[in-house]
């Protein structure tokens, strides 16, 4: 079966212009608005740490931006064509090109070309650009927002580092240093042996933990324990200083192929924390692919002429598009309390609409 694409035409380079100028303005307005309420939430702290301003704007703003708005890329996809769609329905244009001899699958073609822009857009982010940035913006939080200096990093710290050992850390902060390192391998559920240490600091290039005062603590067969107490602790931890950090906060920070290496290190390790984290993997491609799924939806509802006009079609789009994000959330947290298979939570929201969005468009004006 050969398949064949309908070309570029005067009109689709109209509605592509119409759809993709609508998005970038109504993403550069809400930007501008959220970046002046949060620098005045924050000029405080930049005042008192004297950020300098080409910081605030080039290491925190330049960086805070990507994520919000691919964030509300969805919405505003849907919004834009809601908007200007239902203006063209209320002005009669949409019935003049279907009289005309146009189908509504034809008219579809320029939308789903700038659909695909603003996936692709997404994708991006998604995938590499939103990580890198996200480092950048933790980075300057931590130099120059006080409450955020050590947030990203748990009090009392447990993990499995292989089969039968764990190490526990407390009050590890963003200098590297904890101020209590236990390191502990288990015989089925009996403790063995112990390493315990005050005050220990990690090297984030090798894994060598150092104290200069550490327990060795042995448990034998018959219960009997023995203490030494030894100097100049140096030990490699098969422990990534990332894994040190609350899990919902550091693996934003990854990229695709680091997120995918860091989702097999953590399996091996028998973490409990892979739902999280795959989760996060899933839910990088589901959002972009979304934007076809809430086009369809956004055409098929505005395209006919209303009494409302576009002020019904753009509140029945907005209760819409927030259903949308709020069986995100519901379904994410399904997935992480493995309530649900985590792809089948994280896509549901998209299987759900892309159902309402088929219907849509069979009732859709032809």
């Amino acid at each position: 079966m050969k398949i064949s694409f309908p070309g570029f035409k005067i009109l689709d380079r109209y509605i592509l212009g119409k759809f993709l100028g609508t998005y970038l303005f109504s993403i550069a307005m809400i930007t501008i608005i959220l970046v002046v309420f949060d620098y005045a939430e924050k000029v405080d702290d930049f005042t008192a740490t004297k950020a300098p301003m080409s910081a605030i704007i080039f290491e925190y703003y330049l960086n805070f931006v990507p994520d919000f708005v691919n964030q509300f890329s969805g919405l505003f996809t849907f919004i834009s064509v809601i908007f200007f769609t239902s203006k063209m329905a209320y002005q009669t244009e949409i019935i003049a090109m279907l009289s005309g001899g146009m189908s509504f699958r034809r008219l579809m073609w320029p939308y789903f070309l700038g659909a695909l822009a603003i996936m692709l857009l997404s994708l991006t982010l998604n995938l590499w650009i939103i990580p890198q940035s996200q480092v950048a913006c933790i980075d300057f939080q931590r130099k120059y927002v006080p409450k955020h200096k050590n947030e990203q990093y748990e009090r009392h710290i447990y993990r499995q580092i292989s089969p039968g050992e764990y190490v526990y850390v407390r009050g590890f902060n963003s200098s590297n240093r904890a101020s209590y390192l236990v390191l502990e391998r288990y015989d089925s559920t009996v403790v063995r042996e112990s390493l315990e240490a005050a005050d220990a600091t990690v090297d984030p290039e090798t894994g060598h933990w150092k104290a200069q005062r550490y327990i060795h603590r042995r448990v034998a067969a018959d219960g009997s324990e023995s203490f030494e107490q030894l100097r100049d602790l140096d030990t490699l931890i098969n422990l990534d200083v990332r894994e040190l950090g609350t899990v919902e906060k550091i693996v934003p920070t990854m990229k695709i192929g680091e997120l995918n290496r860091f989702i097999e290190q953590q399996r091996a390790k028998g973490s409990d924390s892979i739902k999280i984290i795959e989760v996060e993997r899933h839910c990088r491609f589901a959002y972009p692919m979304a934007t076809f799924i809430l086009t369809l939806i956004g055409v098929s509802l505005s395209s006919r002429k209303v009494r409302g006009g576009t002020g019904l079609h753009i509140g029945i789009g907005i209760t819409l598009c927030f259903s949308y994000i709020m069986f995100n959330r519901v379904f994410e947290e399904f997935a992480k309390s493995g309530a649900m298979t985590v792809w089948l939570a994280v896509w549901m929201p998209n299987i759900i609409f892309a159902i309402i969005a088929a219907y849509l468009y069979q009732k859709a004006p032809k």
